[in-house]
C-alpha cells in the first residue's frame, strides 16, 4: 500500500516540540496527569491504583464503552469500537471501501479523511465550503458533487479548519440525501461537544442513521490527546465485526492505563468541558480584538464552532511563506494553507490554549517589525 506524506503532520513534526507558541493547536489545553487523577475518587480511582499492564480487551474496556455510550442519546456499548482517533479511520476505510469507488469529501480537511481513500484506489470529489462573511457549507454543492456512483460521503463537523459547522436541518437533509441513494456516512465529529451554544449541538451521525459511522476521541474537546484514545460508533453490527477483525492487525488492544484515564476523563467531562469553553471564549474575544487591531492585515471572521479558525491574509503577501517565516523568527506556530493541499491565502489558527495572550503578543511583535517596519 502506497500512501502520500501527510503534509499537516509532518509540518507538526517540524516546529510542534520546538516552537515555544502553538498558535495552530486544535486540542483544547492539555490536563496535566495529577490534575485529571484530582478530579476522581471512589471506585474510579480503584480502577487506576490496582490496574494490571496486560492485553485489553480488543473493542474496548467495558466500563469505557459505557462511558462512551453516555455521550449519545441512543448509542451503545456494544456499538462502540475504542481505538486509536487515527486508526479508526484507517480501519474504517479499509473496510468500506474498494478500489474504482467514488468518495465525496469535505474539503479542506484532516489528510486521512481523503488520504486513505486515495490510497485504496478510490476517486475523489470535493465538498468545499464558499467564503462570504464567513465559512459555510452549501448543501447545493454537495447535491453537485453526489453521483449515482458515489459509494460514501465523508463530513466533518464542526469543521476543521474554518470552524464552521451545519444547523440541524442541514444534518437532516445530508441524512435524507444519503438514504436515498444508498450511500456510506463518514462523520468525523472530533470536535462535537465544543459548540458554542449546546442548542446548537448535532446528534451524531451514527445515531440517525445505520448507513453511517462516526468517529469522536479524546483529544479534542477533552483535553487528553496524550492517551491516544478514540472511538467508532455504528449502528451496523456486520461493519463492527469488520473493523475489530481487521484491528487485529493494527493495535489488537489498546493502552491499558490510557483507557482507565480516559474512563475519568469521561466522568469528569462537565468539569473539563466547562473550563475549556472558558478558554475558547475568553481567547475568541482576544482573537477579535487582535484582528481588529490588524485589519489592514487579515480578513477574520469569528467562527461557528470548536477551536480554529482559518482567517485570510492579505493577498499582498503569500500565507505559506507568511507562516513560515513567522515561527521561524518569533516561535510562533499556525498552520500555512500548503499543508491543506490548498491554493489559497488562508492560515489555521488554534484557540484553546491557555497562553494564546503570549503567542499574540509575539505575533504582534513580529507585524510590527517585519510588515510595518518592513524587514526582511
Amino acid at each position: 500500500m502506497h500512501i502520500s506524506p501527510f503534509k499537516l503532520e509532518r509540518y507538526f513534526a517540524r516546529y510542534e516540540f520546538s516552537a515555544p507558541y502553538l498558535l495552530s493547536s486544535s486540542d483544547c489545553e492539555p490536563l496535566a496527569l495529577n490534575e485529571l487523577l484530582s478530579m476522581i475518587h471512589g471506585e474510579t480511582m480503584k480502577m487506576w491504583n490496582v490496574l494490571k499492564l496486560g492485553y485489553t480487551e480488543s473493542q474496548g474496556h467495558p466500563e469505557l464503552r459505557k462511558e462512551i455510550a453516555g455521550l449519545y442519546h441512543s448509542v451503545q456499548p456494544e456499538q462502540v469500537m475504542v481505538s486509536a482517533p487515527e486508526e479508526g479511520i484507517f480501519i474504517a476505510m479499509n473496510n468500506l471501501l474498494e478500489k474504482g469507488d467514488e468518495v465525496v469529501t469535505t474539503f479542506p480537511a484532516y489528510q486521512s479523511l481523503y488520504e486513505v481513500a486515495h490510497s485504496l484506489g478510490c476517486r475523489l470529489r470535493y465538498w468545499q465550503p464558499q467564503y462570504e462573511n464567513g465559512w459555510y457549507f452549501d448543501l447545493k454543492d454537495l447535491a453537485e458533487q453526489i453521483t449515482t456512483k458515489t459509494r460514501m460521503l465523508i463530513v466533518n463537523f464542526p469543521h476543521n479548519p474554518t470552524g464552521a459547522t451545519l444547523s440541524k436541518s442541514q444534518q437532516e437533509q445530508i441524512i435524507d440525501m444519503t438514504k436515498n441513494k444508498d450511500i456510506i456516512l463518514f462523520s468525523d465529529e472530533m470536535y462535537r461537544f465544543l459548540e458554542y451554544d449546546e442548542s446548537s449541538r448535532l446528534p451524531s451521525m451514527s445515531e440517525l442513521t445505520d448507513r453511517a459511522v462516526s468517529l469522536s476521541g479524546m483529544s479534542k474537546s477533552f483535553a487528553l490527546a496524550g492517551l491516544r484514545i478514540g472511538w467508532v460508533t455504528t449502528q451496523n453490527p456486520q461493519w463492527l465485526e469488520k473493523f475489530l477483525t481487521f484491528k487485529d492487525y493494527t493495535t489488537i488492544c489498546n493502552s491499558a492505563p490510557s483507557e482507565i484515564l480516559a474512563i475519568m476523563g469521561l466522568r469528569a467531562r462537565d468539569k473539563i468541558l466547562a473550563t475549556n469553553h472558558d478558554i475558547i471564549r475568553t481567547n475568541l474575544n482576544q482573537l477579535e480584538d487582535f484582528f481588529t487591531h490588524n485589519s489592514f492585515l487579515f480578513e477574520w471572521h469569528r467562527p461557528a464552532a470548536g477551536p480554529v479558525a482559518f482567517p485570510k491574509l492579505h493577498e499582498s503577501l503569500d500565507a505559506n511563506h507568511f507562516c513560515h517565516d513567522l515561527v521561524e523568527k518569533k516561535g510562533v506556530l499556525l498552520l500555512p494553507p500548503e499543508v491543506y493541499d490548498l491554493n489559497a491565502n488562508h492560515f489555521r489558527i488554534g484557540f484553546a490554549r491557555k497562553n494564546l495572550s503570549e503567542a499574540l503578543e509575539k505575533f504582534q511583535e513580529y507585524i510590527d517589525q517585519e510588515i510595518k517596519g518592513g524587514g526582511s
